[in-house]
């Protein structure tokens, strides 16, 4: 019997997911990966400094969309094909143990990437799955009830099923090939980026990190909470790339130039903190306010912020002057920072954009435009904030389209 073909478009996690779990589902497909470079799993390997932060330890559904600030819908219910249960699941089925921090990330035991790396191969190898590396996609189209894959050497592969996962694309120009093919694409955008401050004061604190802030977008709605880093190029940490996934169109509108409002002490506003700092002008009247810092901010934060706040060294809570303690209130609650750019990083670069997930079964992956087409990973306009939710998608979108073209 002559075995069907599936072309996978993409070696990175979903090309990976769906191309194994095809295989291993149905031992009559014959399956090829294509990356257009020469690396495989680059994201898988490079994720969470090197650890690859698989997935999220959340097994609430509802909880677990609001984490994607574009396909919350469409994930409502692909999640109920493969949540992030699976994932685990299928990671011990392989013997590789997932371990939970308290923000939620899962990593694999061994603290490494190269184990998932390495998982992937091994089942590449184990259901003959073929790799081509250094394979461009230039044209793909259907023609005599076959998927015509044709490659930048112009080398044809005719194929029963094609995958397309071939991650985000950061031009539209790169999307010209599925363009073609009559699917609606959402413009790319960078998501998950850090906010660039050029000669800010603030970046001489380089390295320091706060475990809680609030950040607000002025002018808009948005507020994301968490840790905060200060870079020697602007802000970093998980409250500023949560931000800029939500924000994402937001601020390529403004083109990057926008200011950004920090709250750092999140759990006071200016009126609750103004209380607060009566009761500490009563309590630590002597005390020099430089040398005690009630609020237990980094010192280094904290003698910045009292800068800022034209409060000089040696100054005592009784003698500070109402003036500079609302401005000092302003700056631990609403201090405003002006962002000119931002910085993403190559190899963890996620989009927001892709092709419209109207046009895509969610119960397959398949094209409802073009048959035997499917989708998974982060060409879909579906993106996750940053936490391992951008995987889970991967793992859920590859193993629907996997289980599909497996069961045709």
């Amino acid at each position: 019997m002559n075995k069907k073909k599936l072309v996978v478009i993409g070696g990175g996690a979903a090309g990976f997911f769906c191309a194994v779990n095809a295989a291993r589902l149905q031992p009559n497909i014959e399956v090829i990966i294509l990356e257009k470079t020469g690396k495989l799993l680059s994201k898988v390997k490079v994720s969470g400094g090197g650890r690859c932060n698989v997935t999220h330890a959340c097994f609430s559904m509802g909880d677990m969309v609001k984490k994607y600030p574009r396909g919350e819908q469409f994930l409502k219910k692909a999640f109920h094909y493969f949540f992030t249960t699976d994932t685990i699941q299928w990671f011990i089925d392989r013997g590789i143990e997932t371990k939970t921090e308290k923000d939620g990330r899962m990593f694999p035991s061994s603290n490494s990437s190269q184990t998932i790396v390495d998982c992937f191969l091994n089942e590449a190898v184990k259901y003959n799955v073929q790799i081509e590396i250094n394979t461009d996609v230039a044209d793909l189209h259907f023609q005599n009830n076959k998927w015509i894959i044709t490659t930048s050497f112009n080398k044809e592969i005719a194929a029963d099923f094609v995958c397309v996962a071939s991650g985000g694309f950061i031009k539209m120009a790169n999307a010209k090939w599925l363009d073609l093919l009559g699917h609606t694409i959402a413009p790319p955008v960078p998501s998950l980026f850090t906010f660039n401050m050029p000669a800010n004061p603030i970046t001489k604190l380089m390295g320091l990190s706060v475990e809680h802030a609030r950040v607000k977008i002025l002018g808009e709605k948005l507020e994301t909470e968490g840790p905060l880093l200060v870079t020697h190029w602007g802000f970093s940490g998980p409250a500023i790339l949560k931000m800029s996934a939500y924000a994402a169109l937001i601020l390529a509108g403004k083109n990057y130039d926008f200011s950004v409002v920090i709250n750092w002490l999140p759990l006071y506003n200016e009126n609750s903190l103004r209380e607060k700092m009566q009761l500490l002008r009563f309590d630590m009247a002597t005390t020099k306010i430089q040398n005690k810092n009630p609020f237990f901010l980094p010192t280094r934060l904290w003698e910045y912020l009292l800068l800022e706040s034209g409060i000089k060294e040696g100054i005592k809570w009784t003698d500070l002057k109402v003036k500079e303690q609302n401005l000092l209130i302003k700056n631990l609650c609403l201090q405003s920072f002006q962002i000119k750019g931002k910085t993403t990083f190559k190899e963890e670069f996620v989009t927001a954009g892709g092709v419209n997930t109207e046009e895509i079964n969610v119960n397959t992956m398949e094209s409802k435009l073009q048959k035997n087409l499917f989708f998974a990973g982060e060409v879909i306009n579906i993106d996750g904030v940053t936490g391992g939710f951008n995987f889970q998608n991967a793992w859920t979108t590859g193993w629907i389209a996997a289980k599909a073209i497996a069961n045709i």
